[in-house]
Order: structure tokens, then C-alpha cells, then sequence
């Protein structure tokens, strides 16, 4: 039987956890039934236990398992399996899927979008000439952008020379009833050694890969504890995700001697229950586009330090809710550590602004009611007009 509803061929390079994937989760689960259906295509692999977070039991899921270097000999595959499942709009994401695009445009395909998340590790300042390159050879099969900060609007306009009317600015959205502020204390987090309320936790929650840059972390860290001895008493830190940084992070710490005083806590599945037992949230990132964790931790009512990359400064309002650091400094992380620890009511006062903040501006509902808005507006331009959703505001989950 024909199912009337459009169907959204979401492209990612890997499905497993990261902030870019957990937003393709989110707009899955919250996007109307009976008006959408999904598919969710990795060029590499699809992680079983990320794609148990979506909430849809017809999703339709694929992993190509790609080798590394360019896709082209997965262009056939693509095509064929755009043929079978004839979306009416491909959305992919970031460079590493953009290729996507071009088997897309061959099978038919009337809408295909593309979403910049972010910088790449090694393009951090968005100036390597190679990526501007490949960017502007696949513009053509692109019809829309999706931008997820003025920082990438700009870059693709000015450098990638994409026309302004094809480009849309949407943020991340939050899940504000998830991610809520913890009642009065800090609450006890599942296996953490820091559960005494006496203690001041630190934490941070991403992988462990160098352009999250927890080394600096760890070493803003140990300065702090050397500096201080209120710090040495009381200072925690907890270190949620796990990669390939590991290893360096935890010579850091023990070259320190502060081994008892650091959890490696390894990937989590309950993120909002490990922030409300934090005292402050650090992202260190060396880049970064717009950050879910950043989000979910404001949202959560924490105070939080941000290295000042990327979107960061506009997320936090220029510091409204917590310190803005520059990358790669851990002397000036440390310094706004101690400070935090040192004043609590200035702590609180970040922590309930970033609140209102998120409230304000970056509600998951604000964010899927653009992404269906877009979406609608650029079938309705191909004369694909979807059926109203039957039920006012109903969403998956």
C-alpha cells in the first residue's frame, strides 16, 4: 500500500552517539506521525544500542559500512537504495555525508538538503581551501541549507558562495522537561565516587577525541588543585564519553597524582541525571558549531565554562550563563574554576539565567516546528503538499 506521507532520508556518516546524531533522534521522535516518515542511512555503520533512543518502530535504518576515502563507489548502492525508498527529501549532514547528494540528485530525488553542525577538526577556522572546494562541487545538487550558526551561515554564503535565500538558520533545540534543574542539592549520580554534597563536581560530556580538547580540561584541572587548597578539598571532576583521547587524559592526571579526584565515568544513557549531579559544566572544545551538551547543561540550570569557538559566545549570551575561556588555555580555565568555587551565588545566578536562556530561545519544540516548516515550504515549491496531521502538536514518543 502507498503511504502518502513524505518520506525523510536522514544521511550521516555514522549513527552512534554525538551531538549531531542525538538531533536527528530528537527531530525523528518529535516530528507528527501521521504527517512524516523517516529513514535514518549511515555511509558507515549504525550503532544498535544509539538507534534504540528512537522512539519510532518504522524508521527504516541502513548502514553502507564505507571504507575510508571518497564514497564514489558507494554512489550505485545509494542510488539504488534512493530508487527503493524514494524519499521525497534526503537531509544529509556535514561534510563527511554531503557526497550523498550527488546519487540522490540522479535517483529523483526532488528535495535534498544539506545541514552544516560544525567545524571539522582540522579546519577549525573554516579556511582549508581543500574542504571550500568540495563544498562548492557539490553546491549545485544541493537545493537548501541548513546552518546551524550564524558562524556557518556566514561561511557558507561568503566562502562556499552560496546564495543567502538558500541557506536557513536553525539552532539545536533542547528537551527542557528532560533536561530541568535539580531541586535544591546537587543529586547523587548512579556509581560516582563524588556524591558527598560537600564536594564542588566539575563535569563535561562528550567524546573523547582532540577537538573536544579534554586534555586542557584535565590540565586546567590539576592547576587548579595546585593553586588552591579549598580546591584540593572539595574540587571533583567527572569525565563522561569515552575515545581515543583516553589515554592522554589519564596521563595527565596521573602524572598529577590526582588520579582519586577524576571518575572517568565511559558513555552514559542517562545524560540529564549525571548533569543534575554536577556542581558547574565545562565544554573545552577547540571548535565547535552549536553544542547539545552546552544546551542540556544550561538547561539543567548550571553555571558553565565554554572555550569562545564557534557558537558558543551566542548560546551563553556573551557570558550570561557562565565564563567564556579562550581554547587551549587551561591557565585561564582554572582561574574561572576557582572563581565559581569560590563564589556560589554567582554560580547560582549563571545557572538559573542559562535556564531562561533555553526556555527563551532553544525549546525542542521551536526547533522541530523549523525543521517542518522549511521541509513543507520546499515541497510545496516541488508541488508536494503533505495531508494535515490528524491530531494537532502529535509527535512520536
Amino acid at each position: 500500500m502507498n503511504d502518502p506521507r513524505p518520506l525523510i532520508a536522514h544521511v550521516v556518516f555514522r549513527f552512534a552517539v554525538g551531538g549531531l546524531e542525538n538531533g536527528v533522534v530528537n527531530l525523528i521522535n518529535r516530528m507528527p506521525r501521521d504527517r512524516w516518515r523517516h529513514a535514518v542511512i549511515a555511509l558507515t555503520e549504525v550503532n544498535g544500542a544509539f538507534a534504540q533512543r528512537l522512539q519510532r518502530e518504522d524508521v527504516v535504518l541502513a548502514a553502507l559500512n564505507k571504507p575510508p576515502g571518497h564514497g564514489v563507489r558507494l554512489y550505485p548502492r545509494l542510488y539504488k537504495l534512493f530508487r527503493e525508498l524514494r524519499p521525497a527529501i534526503v537531509h544529509t549532514r556535514n561534510l563527511a555525508a554531503l557526497e550523498a547528494v550527488v546519487p540522490a540528485w540522479a535517483a529523483g530525488v526532488p528535495v535534498r538538503v544539506h545541514g552544516e553542525h560544525g567545524r571539522e577538526h582540522s579546519d577549525l577556522d573554516g579556511r582549508n581551501r581543500k574542504y571550500q572546494r568540495i563544498r562548492k562541487l557539490y553546491r549545485p545538487f544541493v537545493k537548501h541549507y541548513i546552518a546551524l550558526s550564524h558562524d556557518l551561515e556566514r561561511y557558507l554564503i561568503e566562502r562556499i558562495g552560496v546564495p543567502a535565500a538558500r541557506v536557513a538558520h536553525i539552532y539545536n533545540g533542547v528537551d527542557c522537561a528532560r533536561f530541568r534543574p535539580r531541586a535544591e542539592r546537587r543529586e547523587p549520580i548512579a556509581g560516582s565516587p563524588f556524591n558527598d554534597p560537600a564536594l564542588f563536581v566539575v563535569g563535561a560530556v562528550g567524546r573523547l577525541e582532540a577537538v573536544k580538547d579534554q586534555t586542557n580540561l584535565a590540565r586546567a584541572f590539576v592547576s587548579a588543585l595546585q593553586a588552591s587548597t579549598a580546591a584540593a578539598q572539595r574540587l571533583r571532576l567527572v569525565l563522561v564519553g569515552d575515545g581515543p583521547l583516553r589515554s592522554a587524559v589519564e596521563a595527565i592526571v596521573r602524572a598529577a597524582g590526582a588520579e582519586r579526584l577524576v571518575w572517568f565515568a565511559g558513555e552514559r544513557g542517562d545524560v540529564a541525571e549525571l548533569l543534575r549531579g554536577f556542581d558547574c559544566f565545562v565544554l573545552p572544545s577547540l571548535g565547535e558549531g552549536i553544542s547539545n551538551t552546552l544546551l542540556e547543561a544550561m538547561a539543567t540550570g548550571l553555571p558553565v565554562i565554554a572555550t569562545r569557538v564557534g557558537a558558543n559566545a551566542d548560546l551563553m549570551e556573551e557570558g550570561t550563563a557562565g565564563r567564556l575561556v579562550p581554547r587551549a588555555d587551561p591557565d585561564a580555565l582554572a582561574r574561572e574554576l576557582l572563581a565559581l568555587l569560590d563564589d556560589p551565588e554567582r554560580a547560582l545566578s549563571y545557572g538559573r539565567a542559562g535556564r531562561q536562556i533555553v526556555e527563551r530561545r532553544f525549546s525542542l519544540e521551536r526547533m522541530v516546528a523549523d525543521y517542518e516548516s522549511l521541509y513543507l515550504r520546499l515541497l510545496a515549491a516541488h508541488g508536494v503538499r503533505p495531508a494535515p496531521a490528524v491530531t494537532p502538536g502529535a509527535a512520536g514518543g
